[in-house]
């Protein structure tokens, strides 16, 4: 009889694992964050937060064009600039950064790493990439020929925002293999940068009906146009997932339960419940999401993006808690943790105290794995530019190295509010 069979080792969640960016906009410092299921920016208004994302998201929207844009579309659905020079740092005496350096690290070993320059058209050129990790160590393909190189140096290239080694005839022995390692690469790194999940701050306005959309697997430019679609197809194929849906929009307090109905073959009505919680009625006591408050069209797509990703997928949402009642911005993060334990990689980019506080609960309550959190705060120096300080989370939720801010802004207005009013009784 032979022994039993040892269980397998849970596979550990692949995908973007770090991201790298130099010369953008208040980043003129190389700046790396280190991505896990839950990853948190956080920060003052333009202290840089958006700008450690925006390089991928622009490589995401110059993967998504039917043509050849260059080496990186700068005006698109996701990110939009009009020239190089807009997003190019401006260093110390206004003098424009001459590089713009974007790294992108997938499943913890392997890494991609683009240099591009201003173009006389005020586009970016892409002048080198360098693919590292198991099997290909720091190969670098530039697209300058001729430019002295060292001996594991070749020229490159283009194939789409990335390059790949020149193609020689005859090419054989460490060549080929470099030629091999970076094709492959380049198509796994294409691949994770195309699951990309974006849902911007403003999300739109809610509309009586939304245009009939494919339902995935993959979401180009923006996320919330797709919302309607998805739940529709749930409806259908999926109902276990308009059940997690509709607890979800109950935890928040925004509704009880949500149908969507085709109107016509291009457009999909949206209706809730009128009131968040039951009180009979059924059926007719749905309403069109327009009628409701703008808190639920602006969490629906949030909620739904986190229960469409795919393992391992990365869902990038700026300021989650729009428009978000106190205690339903404490209640998201047990839906944004439960994305994470389920193997999402969830970035949200947000200003709210409450949902930190709501984390550090569950944290504390051991509903929430330390490891699964990482903390990036950033802040901006008198001279403009972006320092960003990251810090783990211990299981009672405490912060490792965390700068105190928003805790210290609530207590002082609460202390300044409870003066001002002891003054006036005594008076």
């Amino acid at each position: 009889m032979s022994p039993p069979r040892k269980p397998k080792k849970p596979k550990e969640p692949e995908g973007i694992t770090k991201i790298t960016v130099k010369g953008f906009k208040s980043l003129a410092n190389e700046t790396s964050i280190d991505i896990r299921p839950l990853t948190i920016l956080a920060g003052a208004n333009s202290s840089g937060k958006s700008s450690i994302m925006q390089p991928l998201l622009l490589l995401k929207q110059t993967l998504e064009v039917g043509y050849d844009p260059g080496a990186l579309l700068l005006d698109g659905p996701n990110v939009r600039f009009t020239s190089a020079d807009q997003l190019l740092t401006r260093v110390a005496g206004g003098a424009q950064s001459s590089e713009l350096v974007v790294g992108i690290e997938v499943d913890g070993e392997t890494a991609v790493t683009n240099v591009l320059s201003p173009a006389q058209d005020q586009s970016l050129a892409l002048r080198q990439t360098t693919y590292s990790g198991p099997g290909l160590r720091a190969a670098t393909f530039r697209s300058q020929p001729g430019v002295p190189q060292a001996a594991t140096d070749r020229a490159g290239v283009r194939h789409g925002p990335f390059l790949v080694p020149r193609p020689e005839e005859g090419q054989s022995g460490d060549r080929l293999l470099a030629w091999g390692f970076a094709m492959l690469d380049r198509e796994r790194f294409e691949e994770r940068i195309r699951e990309l999940i974006h849902l911007p701050g403003l999300r739109g306005n809610p509309e009586r009906a939304y245009r009939t959309t494919a339902t995935g697997p993959l979401f180009p430019g923006t996320f919330e146009p797709y919302a309607a679609s998805i739940i529709k197809a749930w409806q259908e194929r999926e109902p276990a997932l308009v059940a997690r849906l509709e607890r979800h929009l109950g935890q928040l307090a925004l509704a009880r339960s949500i149908r969507a109905t085709q109107v016509s073959g291009a457009q999909i009505e949206l209706r809730v419940a009128r009131l968040p919680r039951s009180r009979g009625g059924g059926p007719r006591d749905l309403v069109n999401i327009a009628d409701v408050g703008f808190g639920v069209s602006q969490a629906l797509p949030v909620v739904v993006a986190l229960l469409a990703a795919d393992f391992s997928g990365l869902v990038y949402v700026e300021q989650p808690e729009l428009h978000l009642h106190p205690r339903a911005q404490v209640a998201l993060a047990g839906i944004l943790a439960d994305a994470a334990k389920r193997g999402v990689r969830v970035v949200a980019e947000t200003h709210s105290s409450l949902l930190l506080l709501g984390l550090r609960t569950l944290l504390a309550e051991g509903k929430l794995d330390p490891a699964l959190v990482k903390l990036h705060w950033f802040e901006r120096g008198s001279d403009g530019v972006t320092k960003v300080t990251s810090g783990d989370i211990d299981q009672t939720g405490a912060w490792d190295d965390w700068p105190e801010d928003f805790a210290d802004v609530t207590l002082d207005a609460q202390a300044r509010y409870l003066e001002a009013a002891e003054a006036k009784l005594l008076a």
